[in-house]
Parts: structure tokens; sequence; C-alpha cells
């Protein structure tokens, strides 16, 4: 992957279920979209599976394609395969970008983020989380309630006085 999914976009959903996908992450969108051609509308895939998640995680076709094929390894039939099958595949989607860059949230996706229709009457706003090779879209409020709690619990992951990169492997240099 050249480029990496990163930052956060805050994005009004309007009425119709309709969000913009911030301009940085369609282009990574058209690198990762084999089919993409001048012209075209790019593709992606939002995953809305997966029980201990607020949010959707959606990612490249050919991200897609790489998680894909880890799964194929795994042994027919195994806990494993089958719970990734579910989660990863079957309650996921393929979704178009609109010639306005936008796309329409589908209900499931809407369901797992907990959005109403007087929700997005109100006017909603969607935060879109960039996390290298994939990104996730969240619900404004769940999304702020997530950092706080995160922060909180990442308390005792850096040593007080330590740079984060220090977290990473030894071999690494900046």
């Amino acid at each position: 992957m050249s480029e990496a999914f990163r930052g956060e976009f805050n994005q009004k959903v309007d009425a119709k279920a309709r969000v913009s996908i911030p301009a940085p992450f369609r282009r990574i969108l058209e690198a990762g979209d084999p089919s993409f051609t001048s012209g075209s509308r790019p593709r992606f895939v939002i995953v809305y599976g997966g029980d201990n998640r607020d949010y959707l995680e959606c990612y490249t076709v050919a991200e897609m394609g790489r998680v894909e094929t880890k799964i194929a390894r795994l042994p027919m039939g195994s806990p494993q395969r089958r719970y990734l099958e579910r989660n990863m595949i079957t309650l996921s989607l393929m979704v178009e970008i609109d010639d306005d860059g936008r796309i329409v949230l589908p209900q499931k996706g809407r369901d797992k983020l907990g959005v109403s229709s007087e929700e997005m009457k109100e006017g909603l706003e969607a935060v879109f989380a960039g996390t290298l090779n994939k990104f996730q879209i969240w619900k404004g409020a769940t999304y702020e309630a997530e950092l706080a709690r995160h922060a909180a619990a990442e308390a005792d992951v850096l040593p007080e006085g330590a740079d984060m990169l220090s977290l990473l492997p030894d071999d690494f240099e900046v």
C-alpha cells in the first residue's frame, strides 16, 4: 500500500443517509480498486460485522482481497474461519462512490452505528478515522466517547516521560 488512511474527518450525514468520503480517502480508494479507471466510480468494502465494534470498518477492494486470501487459508469448517466468513464476508458489502464523492450509508451500517432517521434529519455527524490500511466510520458522539475511554485505558501503556516512538520495535528508525 503506497499511501495510508490517516487523520480524522467529521462529515455531515444528510436526511437521505448520504455522506461525503473525505477527499484524501477517495484517492486511496481509487488506487485500491483494480477496476477503477478515469471516468468510473471507485468502490470499496464496508464491513458491519463484529459484535464488539461500534463502527464500520472500510477496506479498499485490494486490501479486502488480501483479507479474503488469509481467511481462505484457514481450515474449512473451523470455528475461526466460520467466524471470519460471517463477520468479514457475509456482514459486509461493496459500495460505490457517486460522482459527488458520496455514498449512501447502507441501512445495516446505520443500524450498526445506532443512527436513527431523526438524527439524520437533525444533522448527524459521522467521523472517518484512518487506521493505515483501512478506515472506520463512527457516529460522532460514539467516537468521542471511545477516544476518552481509550485515553484512560492506555494511561499505563507509555511510561511517564517516554516518547511514544519507544513503543515501536527496536529496528524502527526515524
